[in-house]
């Protein structure tokens, strides 16, 4: 009987230091509220130069400095700025933007679909000299696409490849971190168990690469956004590349009107700015349109957990 009674200040001894160590409400609150600063601060630094682009799209030459920046100006021209924009120069706006689309577009898809295609061999086939091949990728990663022009530049020339599509859409289809991801991604999401009974029940090797490709989506979705976007905004390589105009991609081309600024070209600044505009919304776009499969990736992955 005294055994227990001197239990109980014990035991309420211990529930008194756990509650004391449990954080309060008010706690909690405060520090939800400051999270939510930290990222509306974030969000604000990061949205502040689209909202800039935007309001500036809208104001003429004089407007655009002579007004502040961050508003509207008085007279709103953006349907005029477009439509200078699309017709300047026989419209070579239009053609800049179809070779953005081209260089992007079959840049992204191809290079994904062969970044997969090594990320699955990688992870499933034991081969010689696979953790050798795999360590060169990763060494590939980290060198920086910059120092890689003018070779590739050389090796253009050597071919007569040179100031053509092939110039920049070749060396856009090779994506090392792509090849990273999928071997990752591959090795972790595809059951080798899966594969052998497709193999019992007659599938080929191309027939279960496939199959896998089904399971591998959340990363080909990654490795598709992370390739489309780095081609899309990619500048120095077709600056080596290209000198003929009508294969320019946008960045290229908008670099030629501003360095043609000034004097009479003035207006052009507005030119530039519409057109940076208009370059962003199939980013935009694809960012929107792709997020349901991360979604669904995220959410197959839990339900397997």
């Amino acid at each position: 009987m005294s055994q227990q009674t001197a239990s109980v200040p014990l035991t309420i001894t211990k529930e008194h230091i756990a509650a004391k160590k449990r954080p309060t409400q008010y706690s909690q609150q405060i520090q939800g509220l400051g999270a939510m600063v930290f990222l509306f601060i974030f969000v604000v630094y990061f949205l502040i130069p689209f909202f800039w682009l935007i309001v500036s799209s809208t104001k003429n030459a004089g407007d655009l400095f002579g007004t502040f920046g961050l508003w509207f100006a008085p007279n709103f021209n953006l349907a005029s700025n477009l439509q200078q924009l699309f017709t300047y120069n026989d419209g070579i706006y239009v053609r800049w933007l179809g070779n953005t689309v081209l260089y992007a577009g079959v840049g992204a898809v191809v290079g994904t679909f062969l970044a997969a295609m090594a990320g699955f061999a990688l992870a499933k086939y034991d081969f010689r000299g696979r953790n050798a091949v795999f360590s060169v990728i990763l060494g590939a990663i980290l060198v920086p696409g910059t120092a890689l022009a003018l070779p590739l530049y050389l090796l253009m020339s050597n071919v007569n490849l040179t100031n053509t599509y092939w110039a920049v859409l070749l060396p856009s289809l090779v994506s090392p971190f792509g090849v990273y991801l999928s071997r990752i991604y591959a090795a972790a999401s595809v059951p080798d168990e899966l594969l052998e009974a497709a193999r019992i029940d007659g599938a080929g090797e191309f027939k279960a690469f496939t199959i896998a490709l089904y399971m591998m989506r959340p990363a080909l979705v990654t490795i598709l956004l992370f390739q489309f976007v780095a081609i899309w905004n990619n500048y120095f390589l077709p600056l080596v590349m290209l000198s003929d105009e009508k294969l320019f991609p946008i960045t290229v081309g908008l670099q030629t009107w501003n360095v043609t600024t000034g004097g009479a070209n003035k207006f052009l600044y507005t030119l530039i700015i519409a057109g940076a505009l208009v370059s962003s919304i199939p980013l935009l776009i694809g960012c929107g349109f792709l997020q349901r499969f991360w979604r669904g990736g995220l959410g197959t992955g839990s339900v397997k957990g």
